[in-house]
């Protein structure tokens, strides 16, 4: 499927395109729901030497086919485990157990890696004329993670004014920034996100393990929400 796509006068009666930031896990799925709702949608995934790195894409891939994506783009940046220092990307660190109220920086974080991601998002938007950028990025997650604040995306969207060439208009949507994890799920729901398509444990590509943090963090949503969570797991600790 080609990567490249121009609006001809014949499209202009279609709604805008948008890229969607697309993981194959619960957040980035919601913020496809949302943009679903008034843009067509160009899905973006990255495969960056992660863990469960086929079990993503399984799901970017289940979950672009729902939404009917002909613009659908997969890139690599195994750059990201050759430089290493995440437990994601490196084999010979541990992947912790979950910690919710940790505050420091755990060690799943992946050095700069939501900048790398926009990067190519930012480049495949000027070629296909993309007007906005989703990601589902979530400022519950921030106090590990200083890629998920709001700072960072204020930031990085003035990187975009400034380093596209003239004329160009893109704007970066964090649409569930501000939302925990129940409320995010709820929305979903609401949105009829296809959450049972979904990946988000850092582990394991059979069932998630439900002791890392991202399992942890899903987990607690569902049960706050008081819903059941569609995907298997080893084990569902109770994190209420």
């Amino acid at each position: 499927m080609p990567a490249c796509y121009y609006r001809t006068m014949s499209e202009s009666k279609y709604p805008p395109l948008a890229i969607v930031l697309a993981s194959g896990g619960l957040d980035s799925c919601v913020v496809a729901a949302l943009a679903h709702e008034t843009h067509r949608l160009a899905l973006l995934h990255v495969n960056y030497g992660q863990r469960t790195e086929t079990r993503e894409l399984q799901a970017f891939n289940e979950i672009a086919n729902h939404y009917q994506v002909r613009h659908r783009l997969v890139v690599d940046h195994k750059h990201l485990a050759q430089i290493g220092g995440s437990s994601l990307t490196d084999e010979t660190l541990e992947v912790s157990a979950a910690d919710l109220d940790n505050q420091e920086v755990p060690s799943s974080y992946v050095p700069f890696r939501n900048a790398n991601l926009l990067s190519a998002a930012v480049s495949w938007a000027e070629v296909i004329r993309a007007g906005k950028i989703f990601i589902g990025a979530v400022h519950e997650d921030a106090s590990g993670y200083p890629d998920c604040r709001p700072v960072f995306y204020e930031a990085f969207a003035k990187v975009i004014e400034t380093g596209t060439r003239p004329g160009t208009r893109i704007e970066l949507v964090t649409p569930i920034i501000d939302q925990s994890k129940a409320g995010i799920i709820r929305l979903g729901l609401d949105k009829q996100a296809p959450l049972h398509l979904t990946w988000s444990c850092y582990q394991s590509e059979a069932d998630a393990c439900g002791t890392c943090d991202s399992c942890a963090f899903r987990l607690r949503g569902f049960q706050q929400a008081g819903i059941e969570d569609p995907i298997p797991y080893q084990t569902r600790p109770d994190y209420v």
